[in-house]
């Protein structure tokens, strides 16, 4: 049993995201299941009292772990894309790598994504979480798609589009699952030019090594 931590004051919103970091480590430990009231508020060094004045549910703050776990994966996977050359293709090139290769893909956060992913069907904020989250990735590789390939004077029709973001989304997800799930099982920078050599023949494109 962990010792509750000394209290101390804190911002709302650094105390809002203690108990969301609670939540996702007792998540991580034992699934949803282990993330009750009672274990959150001792990982977090609270009351329970303190947890139900953030977030009205224990579901509502699984919801929003779930979120801030998807919502970091997306950034993660954006980092440095502004840095880079303004080559719309480069910048394609850069979301893919990273989408997987470390910090990315990690053995936590693949666990936590799949323990939470039971509750999507049957957990309607869960659901609204994962469409979110989901969307905000696809749109964000969708653009990227469309302005690699006008840059490449090919056409970027929205149906075609939105189908190459559908279908380049799972193909990513796919081998984050497995980069995640095996890191040992894979040598270094192998999974990001899988993914880039696949991204060339779904998009027609040559994409630069990253």
């Amino acid at each position: 049993m962990n010792a509750r931590r000394p209290f101390r004051r804190e911002s709302e919103e650094a105390r809002r995201t203690a108990l969301i970091q609670a939540t996702l480590d007792c998540i991580a430990e034992g699934g949803p299941q282990a993330a009750t009231v009672r274990a959150i508020a001792l990982r977090a060094g609270v009351t329970q009292g303190l947890i139900r004045h953030y977030f009205a549910t224990k579901e509502e703050l699984i919801a929003a772990a779930h979120e801030t776990l998807m919502s970091g994966l997306t950034e993660a996977s954006a980092a440095r894309l502004d840095e880079l050359p303004g080559d719309p293709l480069l910048r394609l090139a850069g979301l893919i790598a990273n989408a997987v290769s470390p910090p990315v893909t990690d053995p936590r956060a693949m666990a936590l994504w799949a323990a939470s992913m039971q509750l999507v069907p049957r957990d309607a904020a869960m659901r609204a979480v994962h469409e979110t989250t989901y969307l905000a990735f696809r749109d964000r590789l969708e653009t990227l798609i469309v302005e690699a390939l006008r840059a490449a004077g090919k056409p970027a029709p929205p149906a075609r589009t939105r189908a190459l973001a559908i279908a380049g989304n799972a193909l990513l997800d796919g081998l984050w699952i497995e980069a995640s799930a095996l890191p040992d099982s894979f040598a270094t920078g192998e999974m990001k030019t899988i993914a880039i050599n696949a991204f060339e023949r779904l998009l027609d494109l040559d994409l630069p090594e990253i």
